[in-house]
C-alpha cells in the first residue's frame, strides 16, 4: 500500500472558494501545470515564493508515493509589458534597449532563474517547455476557436469574443466576476482597436514593422497572446483536463481566466479539477517595487549586499524563513523575520545532527506514532507548512529533553523519529542541513562550553556570582544550561 492510500489530502481550490478532498483524476498519477516566469529580467523573491510553494507540494504529492507529471513553462514571448494586448512585447523591449538579440535575453534570465531555483534547492520540474517552441500548437488552438465561431480576425490579428463565450458559458468563474460589472468598470473603446469589446483578448497579434519576434500564421507574420502559451502547453502534456494549475494569486485574473475560457472554447470541458494560488510576499509592511527602493534580490539575501538586511542568510534559512507562513497567507519579509528564522533553523539541525547519539532505553516519554501522524495531518490540511514546522519544534524539544536526560525513547521509535524528521524537514520542505550551520553548530558549542568551563571553575572557587551570571547571560541569548550528575549540557531555545 503506498503512503497516498493512508493520507487523505485536503486542498483549497480557487474555483470553489473552499476545501474539498484531493482525488486525482487518474490513481496514483498527478498532472500538475504551473505559471512559470517571464524570463525578461533577474527572478523576483516573490515569484521565488510562489514556486517554492509548488516545490513543496511537487515535494510532498512524491513522497506519498504519487508519479507527477509537473509542468512549469517559461514565457519567452508574447508577454505584452502591461499585461494586455497592447504595448512592446517584454523580452523584445529589452532587447531593444541594450541591442541585443531577444533569445539572448531569454538565455541570460532563463540561466538566472535556474541558478536561483538551484540554490534554494528546488526540484526540477517534470517538463519545462517555452512559449516559442509551441507556436504550432498555439496556432492549431486559435483555429479551433475560430471553427466553434468564438473568435475573430480583424486586421491580422485574432481576438477571443469573450460576450459570445458568456452566452453559453461563465466567464469570470474563477475571479467571481461577471462580464456585465467588466463592461461597466471599463472605459469604451477609443475607435482605434481592432476589438468588438474591451473584454476581448488577443489570441494572435499582428507584429508592427518594428516588432522583433515573429512568426507566420494563416493570419499574419505575429505572435500569440500570452494567455495561450499556457492552454497550449497544459493540454499537450497534461491532457484536455488534468489536476492541478497553480501560480500566483495576481495571475487569476485575467490570465487564469483566460485559460479556462481558451481551453473550454476548444474542447467543451473544464480543463483543471483544482485551481491552486499562493499569496503575496510584500517587504516591510509594504509592496515590493524597485521604484521604492523596497525591494530585494535572492543573491542579495545570500551576500548580505542589501540596506534592508544586517547579514547575509543562507539559502536555507531563506526557504525555512518563507514556509513558516502558508502558501496561501501574505508574508512579510524583514530582517527580524531572517534572524529568528536563522535562529530556529540552527536549532532545529542541531537537534537533528544529535538524534545518532540519543540513548536509547526500554520506555518512550514521546508518543513518536502521535507526532508523526499530527505532521502528516498538517500538510494533508491544504499543505500547512507553518504546522508542520511547529511539530518539528515539539520534536526537537523532546530530543533536547533525552539529551540531558529528563526524557526517554525506545530504538524503535528513535528510528521512527530520525526517518520522520528526514522526510519532513528535507525530503518535504526541502531544507538542507548545509555545512555552514554545522560549522556554526560547531562554533556555538565550542564557545558554550569554554563559557560552561568557567561556570565549573567560578563554582569550585565559590565564585557563586560570576557563576549566576553566565547561566543568566547565556539563557537571554537563548542557550539554556542543563546541569546533571553527568556533568552540563545546553540546549538552544
Amino acid at each position: 500500500m503506498q503512503l497516498f492510500d493512508q493520507q487523505q489530502i485536503q486542498i483549497y481550490n480557487t474555483l470553489s472558494g473552499e476545501k474539498e478532498q484531493f482525488n486525482p483524476i487518474n490513481k496514483g498519477h498527478i498532472g500538475m501545470y504551473v505559471c512559470g516566469p517571464t524570463v525578461y529580467s533577474n527572478v523576483h523573491l516573490g515569484n521565488v515564493r510562489t514556486f517554492m510553494s509548488f516545490d513543496m507540494i511537487f515535494r510532498y504529492f512524491k513522497h506519498l508515493g504519487y508519479k507527477v507529471r509537473y509542468v512549469r513553462n517559461i514565457t519567452d514571448a508574447g508577454h505584452l509589458e502591461n499585461d494586455a494586448d497592447v504595448g512592446e512585447d517584454r523580452i523584445a523591449k529589452k532587447a531593444r534597449l541594450e541591442e541585443i538579440e531577444p533569445m539572448e535575453v531569454v538565455q541570460r534570465y532563463t540561466v538566472d532563474f535556474h541558478n536561483i531555483l538551484n540554490k534554494f534547492n528546488f526540484l526540477p520540474p517534470s517538463i519545462e517547455p517555452t512559449a516559442t517552441g509551441h507556436i504550432i500548437e498555439q496556432i492549431e488552438i486559435i483555429k479551433e476557436i475560430i471553427n466553434n465561431g468564438l473568435a475573430y480576425v480583424v486586421n491580422g490579428s485574432v481576438y477571443f469574443d469573450v460576450i459570445k463565450y458568456n452566452e453559453t458559458k461563465p466567464y469570470g468563474i474563477l475571479s467571481k466576476r461577471n462580464v456585465e460589472d467588466l463592461i461597466h468598470n471599463t472605459r469604451a473603446l477609443d475607435g482605434q482597436s481592432d476589438k468588438k469589446n474591451p473584454q476581448d483578448f488577443a489570441l494572435w497579434k499582428k507584429a508592427e514593422p518594428q516588432h522583433i519576434m515573429r512568426w507566420p500564421s494563416p493570419w499574419s507574420d505575429g505572435f500569440p497572446g500570452w494567455h495561450l502559451e499556457c492552454t497550449a502547453m497544459s493540454t499537450k502534456y497534461l491532457g484536455e483536463q488534468f489536476d492541478i494549475h497553480g501560480g500566483g494569486m495576481d495571475l487569476k485574473f485575467p490570465h487564469h481566466e483566460c485559460e479556462i475560457a481558451q481551453a473550454e472554447a476548444t474542447n467543451n470541458i473544464a480543463p483543471v479539477n483544482y485551481w491552486m494560488h499562493a499569496n503575496m510576499l510584500i517587504m516591510n509592511g509594504k509592496k515590493m517595487a524597485k521604484s521604492t527602493g523596497n525591494f530585494i534580490l535572492p543573491n542579495e539575501i545570500f551576500s548580505g549586499d542589501n540596506p534592508h538586511i544586517t547579514k547575509a542568510y543562507s539559502p536555507s534559512v531563506a526557504r525555512f524563513f518563507m514556509l513558516q507562513a502558508h502558501y496561501r497567507s501574505i508574508l512579510d519579509f524583514t530582517n527580524d523575520g531572517l534572524l529568528a528564522s536563522e535562529k530556529g533553523f540552527f536549532r532545529l539541525m542541531d537537534a537533528i545532527n544529535s538524534l545518532d547519539s540519543l540513548k536509547t532505553e526500554q520506555q518512550s516519554s514521546f508518543d513518536v506514532s502521535v507526532w508523526k501522524q499530527k505532521c502528516y495531518d498538517a500538510m494533508n490540511d491544504d499543505f500547512n507548512t507553518p504546522i508542520v514546522i511547529a511539530n518539528l519544534f515539539e520534536a526537537v524539544k523532546h530530543i533536547n529533553q533525552i539529551k540531558d536526560g529528563s526524557a526517554t525513547i525506545t530504538e524503535g521509535d528513535l528510528n521512527i523519529l530520525k526517518d520522520s524528521m528526514h522526510a519532513f524537514v528535507f525530503d518535504i520542505l526541502g531544507l538542507e542541513n548545509a555545512n555552514e550551520s554545522n560549522a556554526s553548530s560547531d562554533k556555538l558549542s565550542g564557545a558554550v562550553e569554554i563559557l560552561i568551563q568557567m561556570r565549573q571553575e567560578a563554582r569550585a572557587n565559590k565564585d557563586f556570582a560570576l557563576s549566576d551570571k553566565i547561566r543568566d547571560e547565556l539563557a537571554e541569548a537563548g542557550i539554556q544550561l542543563n546541569d546533571s550528575r553527568d556533568g552540563t549540557t545546553f540546549t538552544t531555545n
